[in-house]
């Protein structure tokens, strides 16, 4: 979702460690809507036990009111590619659903998203989410000290486009803190060595959006919903991430949900050097 360019806010190692708590409730939440998703479900009953799961564990929804948004969730079923809103429709064997939370705790927000297969999903649909979420680790591994905005968009769209897919333009990444939209924003494509400069103490949301067919979107009457104009699916998963010692640091995590799922793997299938996964032990 895109804002208005502001000033970036950097964050101590204490805040950090803040955000840090918020990206962990979300992704066990994202873990609790895993058991629940299979053909049948609907996304309300989604929303519903995650508002209560997050409220549970001493955080408050973050999307819900925001905006005007009803939800706890954002639940987007195969060709919308962001923003659906939960429904009663249940999914159905073969679905792809895209699930974006928001939490905020200790004041600080977390956000990140992960798109779960319904069923037994095409093996061309399962190829894009993996090419998809490998994207997102190559676009972190960008996110270091004196690298520029431009890094990060420019690894996933090499990536995707070479598989075939598109990139989504209209909406991006961008700055995460005690407002869940801050600056800078993180487009998903770009140049090399253009843009913001990177800089120790950042924060940010990065959230490849990618389309199967042509990256032509549209917005449904709801003035929320975005499709892929063509009707072809859509993938999306986000991280939160923080730049330290000139490092990405992975606030948020995928192995809660990958457990759930029972996937053997909890790491991408592409080389991705120099990230680090936790803070430093003194304020975690």
């Amino acid at each position: 979702m895109a804002q208005k360019q502001k000033k970036i806010i950097l964050k101590s190692l204490e805040e950090i460690a803040l955000m840090q708590q918020s990206a962990r409730l979300v992704s066990q939440t994202l873990a609790e809507v895993a058991r629940h998703i299979r053909p049948g479900v609907t996304t309300l009953q989604l929303d519903a036990l995650a508002e209560t799961y997050i409220r549970d564990h001493g955080g408050e929804p973050g999307f819900k009111g925001l905006y005007g948004c009803p939800s706890t969730l954002l639940t987007s079923v195969n060709e919308v590619v962001i923003h659906g809103l939960p429904t009663d429709k249940p999914l159905e064997d073969g679905d792809i659903v895209g699930v974006d939370c928001g939490v905020k705790m200790n004041g600080y927000y977390g956000d990140h998203a992960y798109t779960f297969e319904v069923g037994e999903v095409a093996p061309e649909t399962r190829q894009l989410l993996q090419v998809t979420k490998e994207s997102l680790y190559l676009a972190i591994a960008q996110a270091r000290q004196g690298n520029r905005v431009g890094d990060i968009g420019h690894a996933v769209q090499q990536y995707c486009e070479a598989a075939g897919y598109s990139i989504v333009r209209e909406f991006v990444g961008h700055g995460l803190g005690r407002d869940l939209h801050e600056a800078p924003e993180l487009p998903n494509y770009g140049r090399r060595g253009h843009g913001k400069q990177l800089q120790n103490g950042m924060t940010l949301a990065i959230e490849p959006m990618v389309n199967m067919g042509r990256r032509d979107v549209r917005m449904l009457p709801d003035k929320w919903t975005i499709v892929a104009r063509d009707g072809k699916p859509s993938a999306h998963y986000e991280h939160n991430i923080a730049i330290w010692e000139g490092l990405p640091v992975v606030l948020s995590t995928f192995d809660y949900i990958e457990d759930v799922l029972g996937l053997d793997y909890t790491t991408p299938r592409v080389a991705v050097p120099g990230l680090i996964a936790t803070l430093p032990k003194r304020v975690v």
